[in-house]
């Protein structure tokens, strides 16, 4: 299997989250699941098949996670040294050529991209088109409006 690159932070996150389904949610829908069989007829027992389906759901997520932590790669760009290369993990800060727009983009895992808050998915147009370049590198990035092009002018390992 693939390794799954991963910060520090998002392996973390993983974790907890792997911690909460596994300690806090999985009683909660047993309890659940329990608490419907009491009330009888489980064909026609809307409860007892909610609950079910959650503790599929529930499972599922829990399987997923412990794969990806199994398959993690996790990588802390704080241990490496800065040599203005955009790599995994890497805050980038760039300048929009045409509108002198900056924008402040950290290149993380696929679990833990959130665009809002300036984490992009490793696998995402944006970071592809970063991989590999260096400070005062300009960049074009096919975006679905266009074309835009971008100056680095920040590579931070923090």
């Amino acid at each position: 299997m693939q390794q799954i690159p991963m910060t520090v932070r998002g392996a973390e996150q993983l974790r907890q989250e792997l911690d909460f389904l596994k300690n806090v949610r999985r009683p909660e829908i047993i309890k659940a699941i329990a608490e419907a069989r009491e009330h009888g007829d489980l064909k026609e027992n809307a409860e007892y098949h909610a609950a079910r389906e959650q503790q599929g759901f529930c499972e599922g997520r829990i399987q997923e996670i412990e794969g990806k932590l199994s398959n993690g790669q996790i990588i802390d760009v704080t241990k490496i040294p800065n040599n203005g290369k955009v790599i995994f993990g890497a805050t980038v800060v760039l300048v929009n050529t045409d509108t002198e727009e900056g924008v402040t983009y950290r290149i993380v895992g696929d679990d833990e991209a959130n665009i809002k808050e300036g984490l992009i998915s490793v696998n995402s147009p944006i970071a592809r088109g970063l991989i590999g370049k260096e400070l005062d590198d300009t960049v074009s990035i096919v975006t679905p409006g266009g074309t835009v092009e971008f100056e680095i002018i920040a590579v931070e390992y923090k």
